[in-house]
C-alpha cells in the first residue's frame, strides 16, 4: 500500500498480535469491553471482539494520518473534485446539509438542493392531501418505483425498514429487473386509477429502467383507453433530460432533478428518495436526512480519529483485508426490517471500492474491497453460519441490532437479542475438544464414541465481529446507519488510494449487451468468442421453436 513505513510497522505488529487470540486480549485488559466501545447519539459500537489492541489502533491511525485522511475528508465536504476520473465533486453529504453555501467551481449548489427538497415536500403534500388526484378523480394510494441499481436498492431498503412509518393507506412496489416477470406481476395487482409511477433515470435512457417504463406506459394507456393526457397525472420523472421526459408525456413540473456530484449508490438523499418520501411522508424523510447529517457532522468534525466511528470501522476492515487476508465480510442485521441492508451495502462497498488501479491508474499489488454478503442474522444462523463457525475461512462480521422495536414485542425482541449476543460470543470463544468431549460424556455417551464425535463439535473460535446497536429503527437512526457505512467506504478508499466514486467496471457488460441484443434482434451474429456465439445461436434456436409451438 502507499506508505511503506506504516505498512512495515503494521506487518511487524501483525506477526506479534496474530499469535494471540481474542480471549488472550480480553485477559490482558480487564477494561477491554469499555476501551473498545464508542457511542454517538445513542448508537453503541462495540468493536472489542476484534483481533486488535491499542497498538493496532495507534498504527492504523498513524497510517490514516500519513494518507492525509483528515484533509481528504474536508476536501469531500468542501466540494473539491475528488472523483478524479470523472472530474466531479462528491457531494451526497450536501443533499442532507443545512448549510447556506457549498461551492462547486465557485457555484453555490445549496439553493438548488433546497429548491428540490421544497419541490419534493410540496408534491408529497399534494399527493397525501388529495390535491393531486388520478385521472378519474381518485386519490393516489400506490407508488411504483421504476429504477435500477442505486435508484432501486436504496429506496427498497429504506421503505422496507421504515414500513411502520408509512403514510396511512399508502402502498409501494419496486420494478428493477427487465426480465418481465417482476413487471407483469406488479401490474396485475395494481389499479391504474390510483397508482403513481416514479421513473428514476438521470439520463432517461437507462436500458432496463426505460424498457420497464415504456412497457408500463403501454399498459397504462391500454387500461385508460389510450388517454395520453392521463399520463401527466400518473407518471413523474427523476431525471435531468427535460426533452425525453416531456416526450414521454410527463409534465415538466413533475420532473425532479439531481446532479452529477451524486453517484447512484449515494442518491437516496436526493430526488431519488421521492418514492421514500411519498411512502413514509416528507417529515419522516426529513428526519432520515437529519440522521445522516448528524453522522456527517461527527465524521467531519471529530478531529480525534480514535473517537471517529466511520474511521475506526473502516480501519478495522483494512486491518483484516490487508494483513489477515480475510477477503470477505458478512453483514448480519438482527431485524427483519433490515433484511435488504446487506444487498444495499454490497453495492455501496463493492461498486465503490472494487478497484484494481490507484487514483493515478497504476495497477495495485494489494487487496482492496472484500466480498460483502449476508442476510437477516436470525435466518443466517440456520443457513451459512455453519461455515462461519467451523469452516476453513475466517469471515469478519458486522452484527446490527436495535435495542427496542415498538412495532414488535418484548418477548420476541429478547429472543432476537439473545441470539445476536450469543452468536458474537460463540464466534469469539469457540469450543475446545476437551469441552466437547466432557459434554458428550455427561450425556451418557461412551468414552470411545465421545472421543470420536467430539472432533466434530470443536469450534475454533477467534472469529471477529463488530456489534452496532441502534436505539431503534426509525428514520433518524436509519439515516445515521447508512451514512456510517458511506463514510466507512470513503475511509477505506483513501487508505487504498483508489477512486471510490466511479464505477467503470459496470460499463463493459452494458456495452456488450447492446451488441448482443442487436445480434438477437437482427438474427445476424457479429464477431464474438466461440462460447458467446454458441449461446446466442442456442437462444435463437429455442425462441424460434417456442414461436412455432405457440
Amino acid at each position: 500500500m502507499p506508505s511503506s513505513c506504516a505498512i512495515d510497522a503494521l506487518k511487524a505488529h501483525y506477526q506479534q498480535l496474530s499469535q494471540l487470540n481474542l480471549l488472550d486480549l480480553f485477559k490482558q485488559n480487564s477494561q477491554r469491553a469499555k476501551d473498545f466501545t464508542l457511542e454517538l447519539d445513542g448508537v453503541y459500537f462495540d468493536f472489542s471482539k476484534n483481533n486488535i489492541n491499542e497498538q493496532t489502533l495507534d498504527l492504523l491511525l498513524d497510517f490514516a494520518k500519513q494518507q492525509n485522511l483528515t484533509t481528504k475528508i474536508q476536501a469531500m465536504f468542501n466540494g473539491e473534485k475528488i472523483n478524479n476520473t470523472e472530474n466531479r465533486a462528491v457531494l451526497h453529504t450536501a443533499l442532507r446539509s443545512n448549510k447556506e453555501s457549498i461551492l462547486v467551481d465557485g457555484h453555490n449548489v445549496m439553493p438548488e438542493i433546497k429548491a428540490v427538497r421544497a419541490q419534493m415536500a410540496e408534491f408529497c403534500r399534494k399527493i397525501h392531501s388529495g390535491e393531486h388526484l388520478g385521472y378519474t378523480g381518485k386519490k393516489i394510494t400506490t407508488i411504483v418505483n421504476i429504477g435500477i441499481g442505486g435508484s432501486d436498492l436504496g429506496p427498497v431498503l429504506i421503505c422496507q425498514a421504515l414500513k411502520p412509518y408509512r403514510v396511512s393507506g399508502m402502498n409501494i412496489h419496486f420494478i428493477s429487473s427487465v426480465d418481465g416477470y417482476m413487471l407483469n406481476d406488479i401490474l396485475a395487482d395494481i389499479d391504474p386509477e390510483t397508482t403513481l409511477f416514479v421513473v428514476a433515470s438521470k439520463t432517461f435512457t437507462t436500458q432496463e429502467t426505460m424498457t420497464n417504463a415504456h412497457s408500463t406506459r403501454s399498459w397504462f394507456l391500454d387500461k385508460t383507453t389510450n388517454n395520453t393526457a392521463a399520463i401527466a397525472k400518473h407518471f413523474i420523472a427523476l431525471s435531468t433530460n427535460t426533452a425525453a421526459v416531456q416526450a414521454f408525456g410527463i409534465a415538466p413540473e413533475n420532473m425532479f432533478a439531481f446532479w452529477d456530484f451524486v453517484g447512484g449508490r449515494y442518491s437516496s438523499w436526493s430526488a431519488i428518495g421521492l418514492s421514500i418520501a411519498l411512502y413514509i411522508g416528507y417529515n419522516n424523510f426529513d428526519q432520515f436526512l437529519g440522521g445522516a447529517r448528524a453522522l456527517d457532522e461527527h465524521f467531519s468534525q471529530t478531529a480525534d480519529l480514535r473517537q471517529n466511528l466511520p474511521v475506526i470501522l473502516g480501519l478495522i476492515g483494512v486491518w483484516y483485508n490487508n494483513f489477515y487476508d480475510y477477503h470477505s465480510l458478512i453483514i448480519s442485521p438482527y431485524n427483519t426490517r433490515l433484511t435488504r441492508f446487506p444487498a444495499y451495502i454490497q453495492q455501496l462497498e463493492m461498486e465503490s471500492n472494487g478497484k484494481s488501479v490507484n487514483k493515478a491508474g497504476a495497477p495495485l499489488n494489494y487487496a482492496t474491497c472484500p466480498v460483502v454478503w449476508g442476510d437477516s442474522g436470525i435466518n443466517g444462523q440456520h443457513a451459512y453460519y455453519q461455515l462461519l463457525h467451523q469452516g476453513t475461512q475466517v469471515v469478519p462480521m458486522d452484527i446490527i441490532v436495535a435495542t427496542s422495536d415498538k412495532f414488535s414485542n418484548h418477548e420476541h425482541n429478547d429472543i432476537l437479542w439473545s441470539n445476536a449476543i450469543a452468536q458474537a460470543e460463540a464466534f469469539m470463544t469457540g469450543k475446545s475438544y476437551d469441552t466437547a468431549k466432557s459434554e458428550l460424556l455427561a450425556q451418557g455417551m461412551s468414552q470411545d464414541l465421545a472421543s470420536e464425535i467430539a472432533k466434530h463439535k470443536v469450534f475454533p473460535g477467534n472469529r471477529p465481529s463488530n456489534m452496532l446497536v441502534l436505539p431503534e429503527i426509525n428514520p433518524h437512526y436509519l439515516g445515521m446507519l447508512i451514512a456510517l457505512y458511506e463514510h466507512k467506504v470513503f475511509v477505506q478508499g483513501v487508505i487504498w488510494d483508489i477512486n471510490t466514486f466511479d464505477q467503470m467496471g459496470v460499463e463493459l457488460g452494458k456495452a456488450l449487451a447492446k451488441k448482443v441484443l442487436q445480434d438477437i434482434e437482427s438474427r445476424q451474429i457479429s464477431e464474438h468468442d466461440g462460447s458467446t456465439v454458441a449461446i446466442i445461436q442456442h437462444y435463437l434456436q429455442q425462441t424460434t421453436q417456442n414461436k412455432q409451438k405457440s
